[in-house]
């Protein structure tokens, strides 16, 4: 609980005034709240001079202001460190003002939101960006002064553009197992400060929590993709109870670790090389189109890709091995290096780099599609869809990259286990795709796809919720 904050004189009351709103202002809020006003919700400040007054903050964490304002680590807010922390907030406010005002009359306009997010990788429509004004605009006329615009995020968490449009980053948050997706955009001051690092470290802890929570399900899919045919059905209950009486239930975990291993040097790589594709395809410097975007995500996926492929090998081998085939990872690389030469390593590279393209283009496509969907029939007050709507798009987008995907995935995937497959003939990818089509038909594409889809939803959630937490022990969000 925030303690009432000490004397506040005249001086500080009309500096403070414009955001102090008036005792009766907080009893209607406080009726409205009920006696115990403790979160989320506001900060009460206490003078002889002034009176009562309150400062109702607007979707911030009272812990944020706190924590942020707190400088003593008393767990308290005096007057002193409140006034602090406003003024630092204002003056951040103050600068991102001036850097969306292009024209320096004083005034935000549509076009001058659209230019501001272009500059950032984000373009949007003329549509879209009056809606974003609208949720700032007070008096109706379609352009946001300083004093609207500061009434508007004086007590919101965001305090720069970047957080503004962080609402509709598609974030890789959403680890569904796959790892095809065109990366996050860091804006130049989380670069700087450190904070993409972070994000990319709660991201990869994310991932790892999820990939073992959904592992045998992911098990199975490889199992349904390499095993099940039209002649040799399997079904899911059939799958578990042949792998639990084979290994036992730690097998269900089978390929993990080195399936949460990878998530590291892939999620670097990707930054790192989807940076440089972006100086190198942008038209124009510091401006990245969306059709450039794509370019450079999908060259940094398949640069990730091509690089730490051998474990994407070790990774379906181990899942598909039986007991006491390999003893662990090194072994398993060392007994496919002597009987199978480093080739082995990379069999079924060229179907898993061609699917980077349906899945990434697919994914953002439909991502887009949906943003605006949502923005141009539901956005009336505000920009912010809600985690719900966030959760449901990156969900239903990534899901439809992974079906455009899932036929090449398939066949990189048997490409990967042949050798470890008894009396199995060394095919190459057309070979494959025509084996499949001529004896299984079309949907023998789609083998191992139900438990692929079983394993979206909760590894969205867990994904998230890990994340969430992630920040917050990391100090991203407070």
């Amino acid at each position: 609980m925030l303690r009432p904050l000490a004397k506040l004189n005249t001086t500080v009351c009309s500096e403070y005034l414009p955001f102090l709103p008036t005792l009766e202002q907080f009893e209607a809020f406080k009726s409205r709240a009920g006696e115990q006003i403790t979160g989320r919700n506001f900060t009460l400040l206490q003078s002889s001079n002034c009176g009562w007054r309150r400062a109702f903050i607007v979707g911030l964490s009272l812990a944020k202001i706190i924590s942020s304002g707190d400088k003593d680590e008393d767990e308290g807010l005096d007057f002193s460190e409140f006034s602090k922390y406003l003024k630092e907030h204002e003056k951040k406010l103050k600068l991102t003002f001036k850097s969306l005002d292009k024209n320096n009359d004083g005034r935000i306009d549509h076009t001058e939101i659209k230019q501001s997010l272009a500059d950032l990788g984000l373009d949007i429509s003329k549509e879209e960006a009056e809606k974003i004004l609208q949720s700032i605009d007070v008096d109706g006329t379609m352009t946001v002064d300083w004093n609207e615009w500061r009434e508007h995020f004086l007590f919101n968490p965001a305090t720069n553009l970047q957080e503004i449009i962080r609402y509709w980053k598609h974030s890789t948050v959403l680890d569904i197992g796959e790892s095809l997706a065109i990366p996050d955009e860091f804006t130049e001051e989380e670069k700087t400060s450190g904070l993409w690092w972070k994000q990319l470290s709660a991201g990869a802890m994310a991932g790892a929590v999820s990939r073992t929570g959904t592992a045998p399900l992911d098990r199975m899919k490889v199992f349904m993709q390499v095993h099940a045919t039209k002649s040799n059905k399997i079904s899911l209950s059939g799958g578990f109870k042949q792998m639990l009486k084979e290994g036992g239930v730690t097998s269900l975990w089978r390929g993990n670790g080195i399936n949460v291993l990878k998530i590291a040097p892939e999620t670097a790589i990707k930054f790192m090389a989807y940076e440089q594709y972006k100086k190198l395809l942008s038209s124009e410097p510091g401006k990245v189109r969306t059709h450039e975007r794509f370019m450079a995500g999908s060259l940094a996926g398949a640069t990730a890709q091509t690089a730490i492929y051998p474990m994407e090998v070790l990774k379906t081998r181990l899942t598909l091995r039986k007991t006491g085939q390999y003893s662990g990872m090194f072994d398993c690389a060392k007994k496919i290096l002597k009987n199978e030469g480093v080739k082995a390593f990379y069999k079924g590279y060229i179907p898993n780099i061609l699917g980077i393209i349906p899945y990434a283009g697919i994914d953002l496509a439909i991502y887009e599609s949906l943003k605006n969907l949502w923005l141009s029939k539901y956005a009336k007050d505000t920009a912010n869809p809600g985690i719900l709507v966030l959760l449901g798009c990156g969900t239903i987008s990534s899901s439809c990259g992974q079906v455009a995907s899932y036929p090449l995935a398939l066949i990189r995937t048997r490409m990967q286990a042949q050798a470890s497959i008894e009396g199995s003939k060394q095919m190459s990818m057309s070979q494959i795709a025509k084996k499949i089509l001529e004896k299984e038909g079309f949907f023998g594409l789609y083998r191992g796809i139900l438990p692929n889809f079983m394993k979206v939803i909760p590894a969205v959630s867990i994904s998230y919720v890990v994340y969430e937490n992630m920040r917050y022990s990391l100090g991203i969000q407070k």
